[in-house]
C-alpha cells in the first residue's frame, strides 16, 4: 500500500526538492551583470590591501549560477583566476569560507571529500556523504572522478573499514527513491526485522543494517523509525547506538537522523561546533556554506527552537572580523 504523507501525518518527511525554498542565501531582485561584478573585485583587489568588504558583499549575494559566471568573466576580461585571486588576496577562516562558497555544490562536496579522506576525517568524510540524496551522490561520484581523477568509491576503500566501509559504499552506489511516499506495510516490516537482525539476538547481524539503511529512502527510514518506537518503546536510534559502535554507528546514525529532519541534524552538527573551548570552524564553515542555497532557513528556525538562541547570535559570539561578516551575509537576517 503506497500512501503519500501529508504535514499532518506523524510520518511527514520534507521531499528534497521543494527544501531549496528554505535558502537563506539572498541576490539582489536585479543583480548586477557579472561583468560589472567582475570589474567590482578586481577594483577591490588593486592597490594597497584589499577591500575585502566589497568582496564579501558582492559574492555572499550571487548564487552559484552567478558566481560561476563572475569567475568565467574575470578570467576572460583579466586572464586571470578568481579563484587563485581570491586565495593571495584573503587569508585564514575567511579565504576557507569564501574559497568553498565559490564551487557549486557537488563541485564543493568533491572537494571537501578529498580534503577529509587526505586527512583520513572519517567523522567528516560520513556526515557529507550520509546527507546527501542518492541523486546528489551519483552526480558527485561523476564530479570526484572528472576533478580528481580517480573513483571516490576507491578513496573510501583505502581509507574506511569493517562495516563502516561497507555501509559508506553501499550508501554511495546504490540508487534510492527520493520521492515522500511510503509503503507503510513494508516499513513495519523493516522495524520488525531491525529488531531481529539487532536486539533480539545476541550480536548483531551488521548486514541486515546495511542492506536497509543503504537501500531504502529517507521517507521510508523516517517510517521504520516510527514503526520501531511504536513496536519496541524506543527509536530506531536508540537500538542503532545499543547495537553498534564506532564509525558504523556513525554512519547509521548519521542516515536515520537526516531522513527524520535534515534541519534537527544540521543544527545539532552546528551547535557541536560551538559547543564548549573553542570552536570548530571547518565544521562551522562547512555546514553554513553547503546549506545556505538548500535549507538554512529550516535549520536556523530548529536551531532557535531546540537552543533558545538564534543561529546568527551563536555565530557572532564565535567568531569575528570578515569572516564572521561573510558567515552572517550567508546566514541572512538575524530570526
Amino acid at each position: 500500500m503506497l500512501a503519500k504523507l501529508n504535514q499532518t501525518d506523524p510520518l511527514f518527511f520534507f521531499d528534497l526538492r521543494w527544501i531549496h525554498k528554505m535558502a537563506t542565501l539572498s541576490v539582489p531582485p536585479v543583480p548586477p551583470s557579472p561583468r560589472d561584478d567582475a570589474i567590482a573585485l578586481y577594483t577591490a583587489f588593486k592597490g594597497f590591501g584589499c577591500d575585502t568588504s566589497v568582496v564579501i558583499n558582492v559574492l555572499a549575494h550571487r548564487d552559484a549560477t552567478q558566481r560561476s559566471y563572475i569567475q568565467h568573466e574575470f578570467r576572460t576580461m583579466y586572464s586571470s583566476d578568481l579563484l587563485k585571486r581570491l586565495s593571495s588576496e584573503l587569508s585564514g577562516k575567511l579565504e576557507t569560507a569564501v574559497l568553498l562558497w565559490m564551487h557549486d555544490p557537488a563541485g564543493r562536496d568533491a572537494l571537501i571529500l578529498k580534503q577529509c579522506l587526505n586527512a583520513n576525517d572519517l567523522e567528516a568524510t560520513t556526515e557529507v556523504l550520509c546527507s546527501r540524496s542518492s541523486s546528489q551522490l551519483q552526480y558527485l561520484r561523476q564530479v570526484y572522478y572528472t576533478k580528481f581523477g580517480v573513483y571516490l568509491e576507491h578513496e573510501i576503500e583505502r581509507n574506511a573499514s569493517g562495516d563502516h566501509k561497507k555501509i559508506l559504499l553501499a550508501y554511495l552506489t546504490i540508487p534510492r527513491h527520493e520521492g515522500p511516499e511510503v509503503n507503510r506495510e513494508m516499513a513495519e516490516m523493516d522495524a520488525k526485522v531491525l529488531y531481529k537482525a539487532g536486539e533480539k539476538r545476541l550480536g548483531t547481524d551488521e548486514k541486515t543494517f546495511v542492506q536497509i539503511f543503504s537501500e531504502r529512502s529517507a521517507a521510508h527510514l523516517a517510517a521504520v523509525n516510527h514503526y520501531y518506537h511504536s513496536m519496541y518503546g524506543h527509536s530506531l536510534k536508540k537500538a542503532v547506538k545499543k547495537e553498534t559502535s564506532g564509525n558504523f554507528a556513525l554512519a547509521l546514525l548519521t542516515i536515520v537522523k537526516f531522513s527524520e529532519s535534515p534541519a534537527k541534524y544540521f543544527s545539532k552538527v552546528l551547535r557541536k561546533a560551538m559547543k564548549g573551548f573553542g570552536t570548530d570552524d571547518t565544521k562551522l564553515i562547512r555546514v553554513i556554506v553547503t546549506r545556505a542555497e538548500i535549507d538554512l532557513q529550516y535549520i536556523k528556525a530548529e536551531y532557535l527552537k531546540k537552543y533558545k538562541k538564534t543561529l546568527n547570535d551563536a555565530v557572532h559570539s564565535e567568531t569575528s572580523g570578515h569572516y564572521r561578516a561573510f558567515l552572517l551575509l550567508l546566514l541572512g537576517p538575524n530570526q
